[in-house]
């Protein structure tokens, strides 16, 4: 990846960041040595837990920093790798734990990390609830990687003059996602949601935090101000609606052997997305009285090809996807409006492609 030059390499900045992110674990390896065989383990699912992935969020905190400061040095790449390094951790962290609130067996076609730590239990035959485990070494991991997150920014090697905003950014964005998280919770406990609440839940759960904070972090680390984070903020979170969107979609209609989760995974989970609730209020009432009851049941290939077969009849599958080209035409006019730097502004605009209309 040439730095300065205007280029761009997203497969080598990918790389570059696994190996920030595989010297970061590497030295926290070093810390866990005394405790033995156990923290190994814990260390391993980190590792596996930061593996692979498209590697969004560190994608647009590198790009908030280079629409303000195009050019990057040597060493202030190195920093601007380990800080975007830190919203990877903080990805993996919220992973972990929403794979275990959401009851997941997987994630990127591997055991989610409480299903791995509960099969591991089963096949040493240790006492005690092999699920009860699996649980606790999820919470843990899920915690343990936030605090490493922190831990990553802070000593990204940049002054305290842009880490300082660049950590009340990152506050913001846990305390968004957190209370968004629970809100998903209440949500689907109380087996409803119109579509307001859900764009709600789509919004803090997941938009800000994807796209729009992220910008926001590499833009502060870049002295970037209030005017300039609002413009990223115009551009960014009707990104995000609009990447969270693709993804209610691709929770419903992708491919397995693509996501890595399986089909309808999110009609199973009995996510109560912007996609159900359009079509819980568009489909005719023996079709929405079907789909209502179904979320959040053990469904077979049948079942979810005849859900699927409600949405689209519902409207609510071409719906949401032209929501999703609305709000990816208001981001997009956004960006061209901000004056940005124009090859950043380039860059973002093809990203902003990428994450609407991927299929994983």
């Amino acid at each position: 990846m040439s730095i300065g030059d205007g280029s761009w390499d997203g497969d080598a900045f990918r790389e570059a960041l696994d190996t920030t992110l595989a010297r970061f674990l590497d030295g926290q390896a070093t810390l866990l040595t005394p405790l033995g065989p156990d923290a190994d383990r814990l260390l391993a699912e980190a590792r596996t837990a930061v593996a692979g992935g498209k590697k969004f969020r560190a994608t647009f905190c590198h790009w908030g920093f280079r629409a303000l400061q195009p050019v990057v040095s040597g060493p202030e790449h190195e920093r601007l790798l380990r800080a975007c390094a830190s919203l990877e951790l903080l990805h993996a962290s919220a992973l972990a734990h929403d794979d275990l609130m959401d009851a997941s067996d997987t994630r990127r076609g591997r055991p989610a990390t409480h299903r791995a730590l509960e099969a591991e239990h089963r096949a040493a035959g240790w006492r005690g609830d092999p699920v009860q485990y699996g649980a606790a070494g999820a919470i843990l991991l899920g915690d343990l990687l936030q605090g490493w997150a922190d831990e990553q920014l802070r000593r990204s090697g940049f002054g305290w003059d842009r880490v300082g905003p660049a950590l009340e950014v990152f506050d913001l964005c846990r305390t968004e996602v957190i209370a968004g998280q629970f809100l998903d919770v209440s949500v689907q406990a109380r087996g409803r949601a119109d579509v307001e609440a859900a764009m709600t839940v789509l919004r803090y759960k997941s938009a800000k935090y994807s796209i729009e904070r992220p910008l926001h972090v590499g833009a502060a680390l870049a002295g970037g101000g209030p005017d300039e984070l609002a413009a990223l903020t115009r551009f960014g979170l009707p990104l995000g609606e609009a990447f969270q969107l693709r993804d209610d979609l691709l929770g419903v209609y992708g491919d397995p052997a693509t996501t890595g989760k399986p089909a309808g995974d999110d009609l199973v989970e009995g996510k109560r997305t912007v996609l159900v609730a359009l079509a819980l209020g568009s489909a005719p009432p023996a079709d929405a009285d079907l789909l209502d009851r179904s979320l959040g049941t053990a469904l077979g290939v049948d079942d979810v090809q005849r859900l699927r077969g409600v949405i689209d009849a519902s409207g609510a599958h071409a719906e949401v996807e032209s929501l999703i080209a609305e709000l990816s035409d208001i981001a997009v006019a956004a960006l061209d409006d901000a004056g940005l730097d124009p090859h950043a502004t380039e860059v973002l605009r093809g990203l902003a492609a990428t994450v609407t209309q991927r299929a994983v």
